[in-house]
């Protein structure tokens, strides 16, 4: 089994939700550590894949709302400052993947399902070979114990339940990562 290196500067972990039902408010995490190993990164079923993100490095672009997230309302960052997903199953072939695995927020722990995609893999200009990968899933944040909200005077609430994920990695092998 060989380890896998991310390039968090081509890689990011994004989120969507909806917002007062009629938009989108996107973010992402700043900060997080993957572990990957496998014998063949271009079959994921040989992998196995752990993520912690920080959720103190959660960002939507609007300070106050990152703030609000952080607090006891939402993440809850001072209890519970991580979120990992650790991989319990993979199946898929020819570049299309479901990775399975128990997703942890605030201490509560889900099974998740991504669909995950095989990008392609290239030559940087320095010569080292790279691999990229899509993957989405869809969360109930009120599974996690994410349950704040707020009603609206037209009817629904601020904060939809459902969250999109959205994983773009680009990883190379760890000894040759830079």
């Amino acid at each position: 089994m060989a380890k896998w290196a991310v390039d968090q500067a081509h890689s990011s972990v994004e989120f969507q939700v909806r917002h007062m039902m009629i938009s989108k408010v996107k973010g992402y995490f700043g900060s997080y550590t993957a572990d990957i190993t496998a014998a063949d990164i271009t079959d994921l079923t040989t992998a196995s894949i752990a993520f912690t993100f920080d959720v103190n490095t959660i960002s939507t672009k609007n300070g106050d709302r990152d703030n609000h997230l952080r607090s006891a309302d939402f993440f809850d960052t001072e209890q519970y400052p991580e979120i990992t997903f650790i991989s319990t199953n993979i199946a898929g072939s020819d570049g299309a993947y479901k990775v399975t695995g128990d997703l942890t927020i605030r201490d509560i722990t889900k099974p998740v399902t991504f669909d995950v995609k095989f990008n392609g893999k290239g030559t940087n200009p320095w010569g080292q070979e790279v691999y990229g990968f899509e993957a989405t899933s869809s969360i109930n944040r009120e599974e996690f114990g994410l349950t704040w909200n707020a009603n609206l005077e037209t009817g629904g609430v601020l904060v939809g339940k459902d969250i999109t994920v959205l994983v773009e990695l680009e990883v190379s092998p760890e000894a040759e990562a830079a």
